[in-house]
């Protein structure tokens, strides 16, 4: 028997049943002759990035899907075992690069954790604030993507304005918008501007009011709800056997954020709330990266508080280069920084796991270390990756045109799948 399928072009192939096995798995299984296969993607805009999806059909239910990835893949992983450990930092913002800063420090606490060292108090409080931020502007884009592609388009343009007030921060700091490299091993690249504190300030005091405004967009809206309740769901039994973390494990119910469950950088030292959901829809997961937004910002309140003076890099010249002011006038110090940047530092011979609760979940870096200034191995446990693994089960007995509220709601960002 052959399949009609419709590809890339938009024109129709034939294939057999084991030429579609064979090329996309022995997992996709065809239920029906009389079915279509659509090919969704890669360049459809609601598939957020270059993914393919191979649909069957039965007029507009979705009867069965099939992930196709691997268009974006850079090599990321491989790469960065070429390069020494500080050069190879700025490959991790290719990654999920919505939250680039979410990955430098998911890297940089494995290359801590591999040394043994722990950046300075005032440089784990800016981490965290910018951590925050970080996280509040991927929900932005989550939010704004989402909505558009649900025919919202009021609240895209609202939320990519904000977005732009957190990008300026970033600029601020490091000098990027998106592609920062700003945290380090064993600290920061440098520390803060003057009107750092004032501009996080003002960001607190004007930002509640914009999250209101978007949940009186949506909220109670007849059409939302329409398009997210009752779609896609998936029970918390479930979504821990598919690995699901961040919101689409905490929509249906599940208790878990890295934050609380493994803190690091003294999030148990904070005071903020993991919110849940029980319905495990598409609505569940949106209602539960709003919440998190206002819990981002009692955080980075909190750690405002706690922004002392200090260092901000461990005094540690094998590791860390020396102030610049310091160049000019010590040749010992020209020569720590000239090895460093030519040689880069040695880690010890060992494996470590470091994870961290990104915007979209568990974000993970396992790091091998043999004693010289490369990796022996980088290794990345990615949230989007593994939350689009369970796509089949959430959209299988929806409509096609659910189909793209359902991707919408992972949250899924293609650097971090291919890589």
């Amino acid at each position: 028997m052959t399949i009609p399928i419709t590809a890339e072009d938009d024109t129709v192939q034939e294939l057999t049943v084991e030429e579609l096995r064979a090329k996309y798995g022995s997992g996709m299984t065809i239920e029906s002759e009389e079915n279509m296969l659509l090919s969704m993607g890669p360049q459809h805009p609601s598939t957020h990035g270059v993914l393919r999806l191979l649909v069957e059909l039965d007029g507009e239910t979705v009867v069965n899907l099939a992930n196709d990835i691997g268009f974006l893949h850079t090599g990321v992983e491989k790469n960065m075992e070429a390069k020494t450990y500080t050069k190879a930092l700025v490959m991790t913002d290719r990654l999920d690069y919505l939250a680039p800063m979410s990955n430098n420090m998911g890297y940089v606490l494995a290359v801590e954790k591999l040394l043994g060292v722990e950046a300075p108090p005032r440089a784990q409080v800016i981490r965290i604030i910018l951590l925050e931020m970080a996280r509040i502007g991927s929900h932005l884009v989550w939010l704004g993507t989402h909505a558009l592609d649900l025919a919202a388009m009021s609240v895209f343009l609202y939320c990519f304005r904000e977005r732009e007030y957190i990008l300026d921060v970033f600029e601020m700091v490091a000098g990027q918008r998106m592609m920062v490299s700003y945290f380090r091993p064993g600290g920061l690249w440098r520390d803060v501007p003057e009107d750092f504190v004032p501009a996080i300030r003002q960001f607190l005091d004007f930002f509640p009011a914009k999250i209101a405004d978007y949940e009186a967009l949506l909220k109670n809206n007849p059409i939302w709800l329409q398009r997210t309740k009752d779609i896609g769901a998936i029970s918390g039994e479930d979504a821990i056997s598919w690995g699901l973390t961040g919101a689409s494990l905490r929509g249906s119910g599940v208790d878990w954020d890295i934050r609380k469950s493994h803190p690091y950088m003294g999030y148990e030292t904070y005071d903020f709330e993991v919110p849940l959901e029980t319905d495990g829809d598409v609505y569940a997961r949106y209602h539960c990266r709003m919440r998190e937004m206002w819990q981002s910002l009692r955080i980075i309140e909190q750690a405002l508080a706690r922004l002392k003076p200090g260092p901000i890099n461990i005094d540690d010249r094998k590791i860390v280069p020396p102030p610049r002011a310091e160049l000019g006038r010590s040749m010992e110090a020209v020569i720590h920084h000239f090895k460093l940047w030519t040689e880069g530092f040695s880690a010890p011979t060992g494996y470590v796991y470091q994870s961290i609760e990104s915007p979209r979940g568990e974000f993970g870096c396992y790091l091998r270390g043999n004693g010289t200034p490369k990796p022996a191995r980088v290794h990345f446990r990615t949230p989007s990756y593994v939350n689009l693994a369970s796509l089949p089960v959430l959209a299988k007995g929806t409509f096609i045109a659910d189909l793209v509220a359902i991707i919408g709601s992972i949250d899924i960002v293609l650097g971090e799948i291919d890589r």
